[in-house]
């Protein structure tokens, strides 16, 4: 099981949660996903490994940039 946390700039409602919920989920190995337009939060989590590259483009695919959280 691997969880990565990212910051997320831009969002500032549900319906931006959702737009970076849909895009996020469509990652290969991606099993769960919490986001929180409030604090700019996205943790990610998967049953295996999965790109940080691919989870970065979509949420630039969502129409929001994000950097992984250390």
């Amino acid at each position: 099981m691997a969880t990565k946390e990212y910051q997320v700039s831009g969002m500032t409602c549900g319906h931006c949660e959702l737009s970076v919920r849909e895009e996020v989920g469509a990652v290969a190995g991606v099993d769960d996903i919490q986001v929180s337009a409030a604090t700019g939060r996205l943790v990610v989590t998967g049953s295996g490994a999965f790109d940080d590259a691919q989870v970065l483009a979509a949420v630039d695919e969502a129409g929001y940039s994000a950097v992984r959280s250390a």
